[in-house]
C-alpha cells in the first residue's frame, strides 16, 4: 500500500498518533521527524495523484485548508514564516509538506529548503515530546473554524 494511502487509512480509523485533525480537504498530521518544531503534512481524504486530479471545488478546499493548517502552526510555533511544498516525487500521491522556519535556524540551512535537513538523523516525533504542539495547533484549527458567537 502506497504510503499517503496508509497513512489516511490510520488516520480514519484513529491509528495514526500524529493526526492533528479532520479537515476538509483530509487530515492535518505532524511530521515523522521534527527538525523544525511544528513540521506537519495535509494528507487528502480521499487520495489522488496530484493536486491536478482534483475538480476546482476540491482544489479551492485544499489549498485553503493548507493555509489554514499554515496559518495555525504559525501561530503556535512563533516562526519566522511558513514553506509548503507539494512534491510528489518520491510518493506519487498528493501531499503537501507545511514547514515552519525560524529564524534561530543555522545560517546554513535557514535560506534553504528543509530538505537540506539531515532527515535521517532528525529528531522522530514523540507524543510525549511535541504532543502539547499537536494539541496547540489543533485548537488553534478547531478556534478558527468555530463562528464567532
Amino acid at each position: 500500500m502506497p504510503l499517503i494511502t496508509e497513512r489516511v487509512a490510520l488516520a480514519r480509523t484513529g491509528a495514526n498518533d500524529k493526526v492533528i485533525c479532520r479537515m476538509a480537504s483530509g487530515w492535518a498530521v505532524m511530521g515523522d521527524v521534527q527538525f523544525l518544531p511544528g513540521y506537519c503534512l495535509l494528507l487528502p481524504d480521499p487520495v489522488v495523484a496530484s493536486l491536478n486530479d482534483l475538480d476546482t471545488e476540491a482544489r479551492a478546499t485544499y489549498l485553503l485548508d493548507m493555509a489554514r493548517l499554515g496559518d495555525a502552526v504559525l501561530q503556535a510555533t512563533d516562526a519566522l514564516r511558513m514553506n509548503y511544498e507539494i512534491l510528489g516525487n518520491s510518493e506519487p500521491e498528493l501531499h503537501c509538506h507545511i514547514f515552519p522556519r525560524y529564524a534561530s535556524e543555522p545560517d546554513d540551512k535557514r535560506k534553504m529548503p528543509a530538505w537540506f535537513y539531515d532527515w535521517k538523523n532528525a529528531v522522530p516525533y514523540a507524543e510525549d515530546v511535541h504532543g502539547n504542539l499537536r494539541r496547540a495547533i489543533a485548537q488553534l484549527l478547531q478556534k478558527a473554524s468555530t463562528p464567532d458567537a
